[in-house]
C-alpha cells in the first residue's frame, strides 16, 4: 500500500521511548526515518531487557519502538560527524531530538542554529520539564513526571500510597504529541515555505492527563484525592468484585443508571431521590457504592457482563494481559505483526488507512547498520 508519509524524511536524534516512539509512528506511516545512534552501544534502550530478541542482546522493547528505521552511527562530539548530520538535514523534513536537556546547544545543534542553517526543517524537541523555567535542564523519566505532575496523587485507593500507572503514559503520549505537532508544522510549511520549532515535554503531557483535576482546583475546588478505580464526578463508574472475578461498570448517565439498577434487581434505586440524578449519586456515593457492590457479589462476572450488555449498560471484565491477548476482540483488531527477518512479534500502529493497517517493512536495525548506505548517498 502507498502510505501517507511516503517521500518524507525524518532524522531521529533520540533514545529511550518518547523520541523513538514519535519516530516509529512516522516510519510506520511511510516516512524514511534515519536513527542517529552514539558509537558506544547505540540507544540505551537496546539493553532494556529481558526479554530480548533472537540475538539475545537487543531488547524486545527496542525492536518494538525502532522497527522500520535505518541506523546511522555518528559521534556528535566530532566536527566531521556534526557536518554529516547537517548534510542529512539538507535532505530531511523533520528532526526529532530528545537528548539530555542542554546537550544539543552544547554541541551546536540546538533549534536556533539548526533552523538558521536549515530554514525548511521541522525541528522537534522533547523535554522532560519543558523548555523554560528553573527545571528546564532536569532529566526526566516517566515515573518522575507521574510523581511531579500529580498523577500519582490521584491514582490508586485512598488508603494506598501514591501509585504509579502501569504503562509509560507520559513518555508514549509525549511522543504522540510530538508527532501531531510535527505533522501540523508540515502543513504550515506547505503554506509558508518555512520550517518550525515544535516543543513538547513529559510535564506538559502529565498536566494534560490531570487537566480536569487542575481545572477543579483553579476554580476553587478542593485538592482531588485518590478514588481507587472510581471517578469523582460519575457514580457508579468503577471496578466491583463479582462472585468470582471483578467487573468494570460505567453507568455514565441517568438513563444508563436506570437500566443498571433494573439489571441489578433494584429498579427502585433509579427513583430514589438520593440516587436518581448524577449529582445526587456523587453526593451519596458512600451509601450507593456498597449497595451496588453487594448486588454484584451475588453472581458471577460472566452473568453480569451478559445481563448488563443485553441491557445496553457499558461494562467490561477486568482482564490481565494474558486474557486480553486470548480475547476474540484482540484478535479481531489484528494489531500483532511479525517483523521481517527477525521474526519478533510487536504491536502495530494503532491507525488504519482505508481499513488497512501499515505493516513494518524493516526490522529494528543493528547499531550503525545503515551508516555507509546513508552517508554514501549524501556524499554522491
Amino acid at each position: 500500500m502507498t502510505l501517507p508519509l511516503d517521500g518524507l524524511r525524518v532524522i531521529e536524534v533520540g533514545q529511550a521511548l518518547a523520541g523513538p516512539l514519535a519516530g516509529v509512528m512516522l516510519a510506520d506511516m511511510g516516512a524514511d526515518v534515519i536513527k542517529i545512534e552514539k558509537p558506544e552501544g547505540g540507544d540505551d534502550a537496546r539493553m532494556w531487557g529481558p526479554p530480548y530478541g533472537p540475538d539475545g542482546e537487543t531488547s524486545l522493547y527496542f525492536h518494538s519502538q525502532n522497527r522500520n528505521k535505518r541506523s546511522v552511527v555518528l559521534d556528535l562530539k566530532k566536527p566531521e560527524d556534526i557536518a554529516s548530520l547537517h548534510a542529512l538535514c539538507e535532505t530531511a523534513d523533520i528532526l526529532i531530538q530528545n537528548l539530555r536537556p542542554g546537550v544539543v546547544d552544547e554541541i551546536g545543534i540546538g533549534p536556533e542554529a539548526m533552523l538558521a542553517r536549515h530554514p525548511r526543517l521541522i525541528y522537534c524537541s522533547i523535554w522532560a520539564f519543558g523548555y523554560q523555567g528553573p527545571m528546564r535542564l532536569n532529566p526526566g523519566f516517566d515515573p518522575l513526571l507521574q510523581a511531579y505532575g500529580g498523577m500519582m496523587s490521584v491514582t490508586g485507593r485512598p488508603q494506598d500510597p501514591p501509585t504509579f500507572c502501569g504503562a509509560s503514559v507520559n513518555d508514549k503520549a509525549t511522543g504522540m504529541f510530538c508527532t501531531i505537532g510535527a505533522l501540523a508544522a508540515l502543513r504550515q510549511r506547505d503554506r509558508t515555505g518555512r520550517g518550525c520549532l515544535v516543543d513538547t515535554s513529559l510535564l506538559e503531557t502529565a498536566v494534560h492527563w490531570v487537566e480536569g483535576h487542575v481545572n477543579s482546583v483553579l476554580a476553587g475546588g478542593a485538592v482531588p484525592q485518590r478514588h481507587g478505580t472510581g471517578a469523582n464526578v460519575i457514580v457508579p463508574y468503577q471496578v466491583f468484585d463479582c462472585a468470582d472475578r471483578p467487573i468494570c461498570l460505567a453507568a455514565g448517565n441517568d438513563r444508563l443508571w436506570a437500566r443498571c439498577a433494573r439489571v441489578l434487581g433494584h429498579p427502585e434505586w433509579a427513583e430514589d431521590a438520593r440516587f436518581a440524578r448524577g449529582a445526587m449519586r456523587v453526593r451519596h456515593k458512600a451509601e450507593l457504592i456498597p449497595m451496588v457492590a453487594e448486588a454484584l457479589r451475588g453472581n458471577t462476572r460472566d452473568h453480569w457482563v451478559a445481563a448488563l450488555e443485553a441491557a445496553g449498560v457499558p461494562c467490561s471484565p477486568v482482564n490481565d494481559i494474558g486474557e486480553l491477548i486470548a480475547s476474540e476482540q484482540f484478535a479481531a483488531v489484528d494489531m500483532v505483526q511479525t517483523l521481517p527477518e527477525s521474526g519478533v512479534q510487536v504491536m502495530g500502529l494503532p491507525i488504519s488507512f482505508d481499513r488497512a493497517r501499515p505493516w513494518s517493512q524493516r526490522p529494528a536495525p543493528k547499531v550503525g547498520e545503515h551508516t555507509e548506505e546513508v552517508l554514501a548517498a549524501i556524499r554522491s
